[in-house]
């Protein structure tokens, strides 16, 4: 019951918010540590043929990209690219078309779980556990059935807006800068009142 309505929480939020902000080229904006980093992935739908998104945390690690199928093998998304491998990233800093792979060899999807994980904000922490300070075995048991998803793409490279980028920063001390510079607003009564 609880895993449901977090569930169609997210779908909701996603499908609404997520993938028009994406969309829209907004999506440095909304990626920083907290929030955690985010790609829009596009797959095409197994049963309807339609282009499909889904919003999920990612990692780029050796020029490849990671993510997680973070409800499983049910994840709509990750049943579109088992049947479609070709997909498409939309990342902060640019996109990139690739082939989509589950991840085999334990050793590269701990390192890859671990740093998706490091890199989706407070979602990192929803499997009950530190991805900074677990020990593997805790993150190993923790995950067990969440597959790591490697996408291949042509070439890459990480942009200001991607994990370990600057952009985040430069965005909020503008925002701050212009939130200074504002004047106070004063009201046409209380300029009255204030007269002599």
């Amino acid at each position: 019951m609880h895993n449901d309505l977090v569930r169609r929480f997210f779908r909701l939020l996603n499908r609404f918010f997520m993938v028009p902000v994406f969309r829209l080229g907004l999506g440095p904006m909304m990626v920083n540590p907290f929030s955690g980093y985010i790609m829009l992935l596009k797959t095409i739908g197994h049963k309807t043929g339609k282009v499909r998104y889904a919003p999920v945390n990612y990692a780029i690690l050796d020029g490849n990209v990671y993510c997680l199928a973070g409800w499983g093998q049910i994840a709509h998304w990750y049943r579109n690219l088992r049947a479609q491998p070709a997909v498409e990233v939309l990342l902060p800093g640019g996109a990139l078309a690739g082939l989509a792979e589950e991840v085999i060899d334990p050793d590269e999807s701990l390192r890859a779980l671990r740093q998706v994980l490091k890199n989706g904000g407070f979602a990192g922490f929803f499997l009950g556990c530190n991805p900074f300070t677990a020990a593997d075995e805790v993150l190993r048991e923790k995950s067990g059935g969440v597959p790591v998803v490697r996408i291949r793409p042509a070439g890459i490279g990480s942009g200001a807006a991607d994990p370990g980028g600057w952009l985040w920063a430069f965005a909020l001390a503008g925002f701050v800068w212009w939130m200074a510079r504002q004047p106070a607003r004063v009201s046409a009564s209380e300029r009255r009142r204030a007269r002599p």
